[in-house]
């Protein structure tokens, strides 16, 4: 698997091949615990082990799991919250050894929410990649900030980011960035095959993420995968609401709310082919609009 690879600004030249094989992929709904680093990571690595027994080759967590989206407690208690990355994005934290291991011993792709204090002092909310080399790493920052609350806090990313697995190129996304199309659009014309989203959308929010996913999917005709919390802090708790869509944004799987779960879901690149012989927005999306005549 490849490094983070920014997302360009400018369209492909063309769309590109598709994979050769399905992928099979996971979106743990989870309750994390405010602060805990090392129990968090330990119980994402369990889920993420069974997910991987059935087949998954793709495990997603939601936004900020390894120290719960309980923005308070990040503030007021760094030292148990942050984790520290190099510059390279490298993580030796062995609070998160349990990923690294679940990753190694199952050859499976983890993903997971954490807030990372990088070199030059910018906390980010940001996805960290367990490996099955059993490298860990912070691969994308969050590049929209969910208003003053995490921009408190948070300095948003500066690129988009996508993985390698299986021949499937992955676009990262947090939360609030599915909001934004352009985000999920730059991912496609980058090569993505499909669009991952950590999520920690607030109870009575989940309509709002399921509209953007199935847009996101249909728009670029890729597959969106979806993985928000359950819980969280009372004056802001999760329900769930975990998804994948196909690229003609018709439902694959869903979890379903305020119970935790793993959903999971074949990607298939013959279904791709089958939408993209007719869905070819991709190849004929213009860079801009021409307005004069109107």
């Amino acid at each position: 698997m490849n490094g983070p690879a920014e997302q360009p600004s400018a369209r492909a030249s063309a769309v590109p091949e598709l994979p050769s094989a399905p992928l099979r992929v996971a979106a743990v709904q989870i309750e994390a615990t405010p602060g805990a680093v090392a129990d968090n990571a330990r119980r994402a690595a369990d889920l993420a082990a069974g997910a991987a027994a059935r087949g998954a080759r793709v495990v997603i967590l939601p936004e900020l799991h390894l120290c719960a989206y309980d923005l308070p407690t990040v503030a007021a208690a760094p030292a148990e919250c942050e984790i520290a990355a190099d510059e390279s994005g490298v993580i030796t934290d062995g609070r998160l050894e349990p990923l690294a291991e679940a990753a190694s011993r199952t050859g499976a792709l983890i993903l997971a929410g954490a807030a990372i204090r990088r070199p030059d002092g910018r906390l980010a909310n940001s996805v960290v990649a367990a490996r099955p080399s059993g490298a860990v790493a912070a691969v994308y920052d969050k590049q929209h900030l969910w208003h003053a609350d995490e921009a408190r806090l948070f300095t948003a990313g500066r690129a988009g980011a996508a993985l390698e697995a299986d021949g499937w190129r992955l676009g990262l996304a947090v939360c609030y960035d599915m909001s934004f199309p352009e985000h999920a659009r730059a991912a496609a014309l980058s090569g993505a095959h499909a669009y991952l989203c950590l999520g920690a959308f607030a109870s009575g929010n989940e309509h709002r993420a399921a509209v953007y996913l199935a847009a996101r999917a249909l728009e670029n005709t890729v597959y969106s995968v979806f993985a928000n919390p359950v819980g969280g802090p009372a004056a802001r708790p999760a329900r769930g609401g975990s998804v994948v869509y196909a690229p003609d944004g018709t439902l694959v799987a869903g979890a379903g709310t305020d119970k935790e779960g793993t959903i999971l879901a074949d990607l298939d690149p013959a279904r791709m082919a089958e939408v993209r012989s007719f869905l070819r927005m991709l190849d004929e999306q213009r860079a801009r609009l021409d307005l004069a005549g109107m």
